[in-house]
């Protein structure tokens, strides 16, 4: 991996749609490189959600997540680091976010980013059109839903997410991917309910920069499933920068 082209004064960088897990080595790889070639100067790092292929609770300590918590929490010695939940790892807990060294955030986390007021999320809320999936959205954000997956046994919760995964993957595959893209309606409702000038999202896996009417902006950062993908922020300027695995 080659360094990227040096950056000076003052950015912000965002990555999201890792999809961690033991069975992508390649990717943890590229992640592990990031955390140690690309933060410094940096002003904080955000990770928009689906860090992980999947998460079942942060009492499931493996080797794997050990170690990638001990990567972040060395990297947030240079910098602050911020998460935002996604789909897949909605159960991401404040226990594991310590081990790690970040903070986790609220959807959507509203900041003013080099003076321009900024929303960021996951995405998957802005997905209005795909209806079923918002239905199973409203169900696992209630409090009561979160806890009683976590009282499961972790081998029982273990075969869930296996065949959450396999059944996501086929209603993927057979759905119209025109509603599996954010509703510009729920992007242009949420920038005016915060007087957003930009909006920064994942889960579509469609990285782009989009330049809407009133001088505002949607920032799509892409997937790491054959890139990596980081959107950097500048006071000036913003970038998207993708490299091979």
């Amino acid at each position: 991996m080659t360094q990227r082209a040096a950056v000076s004064g003052p950015r912000t960088l965002i990555i999201g749609d890792l999809h961690l897990s033991p069975t992508r080595p390649d990717i943890t790889q590229a992640f592990l490189r990031f955390l140690d070639n690309e933060l410094d100067g940096a002003d904080a790092l955000y990770i928009v959600g689906d860090l992980f292929e999947a998460w079942i609770g942060d009492d499931d300590v493996t080797d794997f997540t050990q170690s990638i918590a001990e990567q972040l929490k060395r990297a947030s010695a240079k910098l602050s680091i911020y998460f935002c939940h996604g789909n897949r790892d909605f159960l991401l807990g404040p226990r594991f976010a310590q081990r790690c060294g970040m903070s986790l955030l609220p959807e959507p986390e509203v900041l003013e980013l080099y003076g321009k007021t900024t929303l960021i999320l996951h995405g998957d809320s802005l997905c209005t059109e795909d209806r079923e999936y918002q239905k199973f959205r409203r169900l696992r954000n209630r409090p009561w839903f979160r806890l009683l997956v976590l009282s499961l046994p972790l081998s029982l919760r273990r075969g869930l997410a296996r065949r959450a995964r396999a059944r996501s993957k086929m209603h993927t595959q057979m759905k119209d991917a025109r509603i599996m893209d954010v509703s510009p309606k729920a992007v242009d409702s949420l920038m005016e309910r915060y007087g957003a000038r930009r909006l920064i999202h994942g889960h579509t896996h469609r990285p782009a920069i989009h330049d809407l009417p009133q001088q505002r902006q949607r920032l799509v950062v892409g997937d790491w499933y054959s890139q990596d993908s980081v959107l950097v922020i500048t006071p000036n300027d913003a970038t998207l920068e993708s490299r091979a695995l």
